[in-house]
This record gives C-alpha cells, structure tokens and sequence, in this order.
C-alpha cells in the first residue's frame, strides 16, 4: 500500500471504482507521508488527519453504496487561502491568528460535493504576496527538488508554493492554489508539476482571502494535465455569491483530451524573448515548438506590442487593490488583536505585529498610488496599460488559436537568494502576469531540466473560456516531452 501516494488522481479513481484499496487506506497512506515527510518540506501548515479519515470513511460508505461522485475518496491539500467551515484559515499571516471560519468557500465545497477528502491547509505566502513562499508567517515551504550534487533548499516558488511542493513529493494526490499573477503556474513550473489558471470568472472567487480581487483564480495543481481538467472541472462553477463568477456551462474538459492538436494554429509572442533569458529557458522553448510541429500544429510569429510594460503595470493594480481589500483587518471583529492606549493605536499595534514584511511593502505601494495627486499618473494609467494588454491578445487570437511560451524566466533558486531583492523577486512573474491582466487561461507543463537538474515549464495561454483547447494542447505538450525523472527522496530520511 506504501505506493498509493505516487497514483495520479485518474488511477487512484479507477483504483477506488475496482477495490483495489479503500479510500480510507488511500488518505492513511498520505497521512503516513505527510508524518515522515512535512517537517522537512513545510507544505502543510495545518494537517487534518482526523477529518482526513472522517472523510474517507464516508466515502467508502457512498462507494458501496454506488453513489461516488467524480472525486470520490480523492485526498486532496487546500491551500490556506481558501476559507474551510470550522478548519483554521490564516492566509499565511499572523494577523488572522486562530481564525476559523464558520462557511466553507464555494470551490472547496464543490470538491467536497464531490467526494474529495481534505488532508490538511497547505503553506503560502502572506495573502498570497510573494514568488517564492518566503514570505509565509509560518516559515517558508521547501521544494522536493535539488540542483546537482547540493543540499542548498530551494524554494516552490509561490505564492502556492505548499499546494505544488505537496503534490511534487506525493504529500497529496493534487491541491487547490490561487492565481493573480503567477501563483500557480510558477511554482508549478520549479516542482515540476502541471498548474492551471483558469479564465478570470471561471471559478467562484467566494470564500477566497481576497489579495486582489479582479486578478485573483483559483485553479488546480496537479502531476498530469488530465488530473488538473478532473480537477478543473469540479472546481468551476457560476456562483451568484461572486459577481464576477461566469454564467456558463462547464464543458467536459477531459472529453477531448487525446483529439492531438493538427491544423491547431500556435503563437510565438517575440516579446517574450527577453534580454537575459538563460539558454536553459531557450532551449526548452525551440524543443517546446518542435513538439508542437511535430503534432502537426501550424507555429507563428506574433507581437504583443505592450508586454514590456505589463509588470510594472501589475505592481500598481495588485498592490492597489490589495490596499483596500487589507483594510479589513483592523483586530476589532476577528484575528489578532495589539492593545493600545485607544482604537486607532489598536489599529497601529494590530497591522504593524500582523502584517509581515512583503504584505506592509505592498500595503504601503498600493495606497501611495490610490492617494490624492498620484492616483492619476499611476493607478488610472496602469488601468489604461491593462486595457492594451488585453486588446495585444485579442489580435493576437484573431490569428492563433494558442500561444506558447515559457513559464519562468529562470529555475527554482536557493532559499534566501532572491528575497533581498524585491524587484528581481517580482521579476519572476514576467511571463506570467499578463495572463491574469487579461484575464485569460494560462497552463504550466513540465517539460524538462535546467542545467542544474532542476524543473522547467512551458506555459500555453487561450482565448477566455477555451480550456479545452488549453488542456487538449497541454495534453500533447505532456507527451512530447515525457516525464520527468523523480527528485530523489531526500525529505523522509
């Protein structure tokens, strides 16, 4: 039973559906993994191990009764944004202390509408600000793999960095991140994992710790394509708790998985050839066109004229928004509350101890450029940059179907080497925040090694709403470049 933690989520399903093993023998073996292995990892903050066989035992009850649903039994980790009834939800910071909601987020309970077993809340950055998950209140996460011949630890990437390094070390058969500007697919892309950011809208943002509300999606992250559209396709929902939740049906994303991609057309934006780009990300990127072609895809240039400015532009709408959706706490209604000598130094002592570093940075970022004088030249025109992003990529779609590009502009790095530098931190989302700008699906696969042995992804990124043709490409983007080898279990000794 020790191998039921390296199923895929389909094989666990088909596992499950012939008695093979019950799913109160499939969240054991997980609760086991996550026992040896998350001191050193640090991808759960919060296991649930009692919940975890609670929930699995009711699953084997409704499997016998013939009454499964499409995840059922399924042991999947949360990321701790995500509100869950009556569980501990921080968002990675100190200042919501011991907050336990009394409501369950919408993605969360379709998952476990369907069946799904909860093992625990996975680590992230504070509010989800940060590309690495140093910035967690809770200690950063660390990511399975290793670069050649050194122990240094690297980081997941982030700010799901507990969600992709739970599911790259089979600590969960998949998990639930966010996504506002890379969250998922980049830590996906330095664990070796495929992370998917789905259309903005797709997906009910209801229950989520809100960092910045028109760029924040859930999505999964998962070890192949075909778990994350099983994934997807319980997680998305029209919910009228959420305004800006999509009033669509949820197509069958699994259903044209394997149709292959001949005749599709792929974009190759020429903006994303950036000064600098080690040859790792080149190489993997003229292989990643080469699989395309060689699957009868149609490969063409094209120009997204406003891409340079996209990440300065992000830095001003995120850090704005996020200026006034943390506003809220204040340790008057909920979380940790600092004593002072009256209201508004409660409010001083409360932010200054909650608040960590990177969320104070961003705090401070968003409401300079909200305040009287600046708003104009900074915040109305990052809005305008946002609105030329979003009209590169739909001319660009009027002549591909997809693009392709790279995940990440680099691998995953060491543990304390990027962290004091916030702008080349921030320079990690590069080839990811357009995508959130806009609005659009983006999808992470991995594709291969850097030079120091360590995961590299490519990114496909649809038109709104066009998962399908995204998981169907991503699906043979999969197969061309095969998997990759397993990180050596170093974390369990």
């Amino acid at each position: 039973m020790s191998d039921l933690t390296k199923l895929t989520i389909t094989e666990a399903r088909d596992g499950l559906a012939a008695k093979e093993f019950s799913a109160k023998e499939l969240a054991d073996s997980h609760i086991r993994a996550i026992d040896a292995g998350n001191e050193a990892l640090n991808a759960y903050i919060l296991p649930t191990p009692e919940k975890a066989l609670a929930m699995a035992e009711a699953s084997d009850q409704r499997i016998a009764r013939g009454e499964s649903g499409p995840l059922e039994g399924i042991p999947l980790g949360i990321k701790d944004l995500f509100c869950t009834k009556g569980v501990r939800t921080t968002a990675c910071s100190q200042i919501l202390d011991d907050f336990k909601p009394t409501y369950e987020s919408t993605v969360t309970q379709n998952i476990w509408d369907a069946g799904a077993v909860l093992l625990g809340k996975l680590n992230n950055d504070e509010f989800a600000m940060g590309s690495s998950n140093e910035s967690s209140a809770f200690g950063c996460c660390v990511n399975p793999w290793r670069r050649n011949g050194d122990e240094t630890n690297l980081v997941p990437g982030g700010s799901s960095g507990g969600s992709a390094s739970a599911v790259a070390a089979n600590l969960c058969l998949g998990a639930v991140g966010t996504d506002t500007g890379g969250s998922i697919r980049q830590p996906a892309a330095f664990t070796g994992i495929v992370g998917l950011k789905p259309t903005y809208g797709r997906c009910s943002r209801w229950g989520i710790v809100a960092f910045a509300s028109s760029l924040d999606q859930a999505g999964p992250l998962a070890k192949t394509v075909e778990d994350a559209a099983l994934l997807l396709q319980v997680m998305a929902s029209h919910d009228p708790k959420d305004t800006t939740s999509i009033d669509t049906p949820v197509p069958d994303y699994r259903k044209g998985l394997r149709n292959g991609i001949k005749g599709l057309k792929i974009g190759i934006p020429e903006e994303y050839r950036v000064d600098g780009m080690p040859e790792d990300i080149e190489d993997l990127w003229r292989k990643g066109i080469d699989w395309m072609k060689a699957a009868g895809a149609e490969i063409q240039e094209v120009s997204l004229p406003h891409t340079k400015y996209a990440l300065p532009a992000y830095y001003i709408v995120a850090p704005a928004e996020a200026s006034s959706n943390l506003a809220r706490y204040d340790g008057v209604r909920y979380g940790q509350r600092i004593p002072g000598d009256d209201l508004l130094e409660m409010y001083e002592n409360s932010r200054a101890e909650g608040f960590g570093a990177e969320v104070k940075r961003r705090i401070l970022i968003g409401t300079y450029v909200l305040s009287a004088g600046y708003y104009d030249a900074y915040y109305q025109k990052a809005q305008k940059i946002r609105t030329l992003i979003k009209n590169d990529f739909t001319d660009a779609f009027e002549k591909v179907d997809l693009l392709l590009t790279p995940t990440t502009p680099a691998p995953a790095f060491g543990i304390g080497e990027v962290s004091g530098d916030p702008v080349q931190m921030y320079l990690n989302d590069v080839f990811t925040v357009t995508v959130n700008m806009a609005g659009l699906p983006g999808l992470s696969v991995p594709a291969g090694l850097s030079s120091e042995g360590t995961p590299l992804g490519l990114q496909l990124i649809a038109k709104p709403l066009d998962e399908e043709t995204l998981l169907q490409a991503g699906y043979a983007l999969e197969e061309a470049a095969g998997p990759l080898p397993v990180p050596e279990n170093w974390w369990n000794k």
